[in-house]
């Protein structure tokens, strides 16, 4: 995809004009761009290696590619057919070291942002149920895991990412972007200083690029970067009864415990980080340990959280529980493709006062401007089902409506009901993810949507039913 540099943001159109850009991509090159590693692909024998193929679903997230409109090479009426090939390099999808436990536990397996991990235990309502009025214990290893150690370590993050390192005490942590210098996303981070060293959490699926560009700038700085990803491993305890669970399995009280600080302690012999972190909007923990000591942990603590009536969830229902809180995934919901602003990150991931850092001066022109053509919103579908991610959102033409013929009304709220009356839609958006949600009683998701039709109480079209925007943050 077309790369924008500062003149193109001299010029506000600091995505592209976002959604035009993209129209005119090859359909290979637009997915690539909305999820780095989204390709088409299918499982094939060997070790754990993963070969492109004509299959319609991803590696990262086993969801389905939405077809027809979306991929339109025009307003007109060719569509583009998905290629055989999608990309010139290789992927690979990881195992979690908790495979085996979850293969005894009987659980369904699917690949999700290259790790195979749960996606379910047993039935979803009961997933969901005991992590909202319970606690619930899942499987965190989708992480990339970096230490950077050195004097200087400090000082050379501060200068590359996009929130304020120097500032962390002992045992605080962070979250923050590493950016491209035309301020798009490459990595998300989450960053913790230990007594001789800096913690640094990202994701798998972007984990080659992400070490690389950490380690690039490291010239003169005495700063030594190690991947650890392959020594380390994580689960996280969660809900309204985590706390009970986490003091008796290492004396630590949550609640003064502050979001993303860091300690040391030891669980059942083993000597752990745990993390004060919410996943999805409830009291919560993940924990740090040595790989080969994870699937101990896990059984006993498992024991723990049925023993609080909670139970052990997949990321189905972790995915429909961060929906409800408003909690956006990389590369879902934002990766390369945005700048922190469109993915409305400014509040969480950006320090506006700490100085330069890659991507900054983009980052601050769009906050001195005050707009940006697209952000991510929350939306609540008019069904059920959950549109895959990729589906286009269409506005009425509401002009144009007018101006034709009256007397056809559309009913039903489709966008194929609307083409039939003769009223004009125009492409305004794009989702990137979405879930049943219980607590809604409909399905729920993110996408990017135009600011001139993102404000809450606005709906929107897709093939399938109507969308209205209840967020934009």
């Amino acid at each position: 995809m077309q790369a924008l540099g500062p003149e193109t943001a001299e010029s506000g159109r600091f995505c592209g004009d976002d959604l035009q850009l993209l129209e005119r991509e090859p359909l290979h090159r637009r997915a690539a761009s909305l999820y780095p590693i989204c390709a088409v692909v299918k499982m094939t024998p060997g070790p754990e290696r993963t070969n492109f193929s004509s299959a319609r679903s991803c590696v990262t997230c086993s969801r389905r590619v939405a077809p027809s409109r979306g991929f339109a090479a025009s307003s007109d009426s060719m569509n583009v057919r998905a290629p055989s090939m999608m990309a010139e390099r290789d992927l690979y999808t990881m195992d979690t070291p908790l495979l085996n436990e979850h293969k005894i536990a009987g659980a369904t397996l699917s690949p999700f942002h290259g790790v195979t991990l749960p996606e379910q235990f047993t039935a979803f309502p009961e997933e969901y149920r005991a992590a909202r009025e319970a606690v619930a214990i899942f499987d965190t290893n989708w992480h990339t895991i970096v230490e950077l150690s050195g004097p200087d370590r400090v000082r050379y993050l501060n200068a590359i990412v996009s929130n304020d390192v120097k500032s962390l005490d002992e045992g605080r942590g962070t979250l923050a972007l590493l950016l491209k210098p035309q301020g798009h996303i490459l990595a998300e981070l989450e960053i913790y200083a230990l007594q001789d060293r800096l913690l640094v959490l990202s994701h798998a699926s972007v984990r080659e690029r992400t070490v690389a560009t950490l380690d690039k700038f490291i010239i003169m700085d005495d700063v030594t970067l190690s991947d650890v990803t392959d020594r380390f491993g994580s689960l996280a305890i969660e809900g309204p009864r985590a706390g009970t669970v986490i003091a008796e399995a290492c004396g630590l009280a949550l609640e003064g415990f502050s979001e993303h600080a860091i300690a040391e302690v030891e669980i059942d012999g083993v000597a752990c980080h745990l993390i004060r972190h919410s996943h999805f909007g409830f009291p919560g923990a993940e924990i740090i340990a040595p790989r080969e000591r994870l699937a101990l942990l896990w059984r006993n603590l498992h024991a723990s959280v049925i023993a609080q009536h909670g139970a052990a969830i997949g990321t189905r229902a972790v995915n429909s529980l961060r929906l409800e809180a408003g909690i956006p995934w990389f590369p879902d919901d934002f990766n390369d493709s945005v700048i922190p602003h469109e993915a409305a990150l400014e509040a969480t991931h950006i320090s506006f006062s700490k100085g330069c850092y890659t991507g900054q001066e983009i980052v601050e022109r769009v906050r001195s401007r005050g707009q940006v053509n697209r952000r991510r919103v929350q939306l609540k579908f008019s069904v059920a089902d959950p549109p895959v991610p990729l589906t286009r959102l269409y506005a009425r033409d509401t002009e144009s409506q007018s101006a034709g013929s009256k007397g056809a009304q559309p009913a039903g709220g489709s966008v194929e009901v609307a083409e039939r009356a003769g009223a004009e839609t125009k492409d305004v958006g794009i989702i990137t993810s979405s879930a049943f949600s219980p607590a809604a009683d409909a399905a729920i998701g993110m996408a990017y949507v135009r600011r001139e039709h993102n404000a809450p109480g606005t709906v929107l079209e897709f093939t399938g039913g109507t969308a209205e925007v209840f967020s934009t943050t």
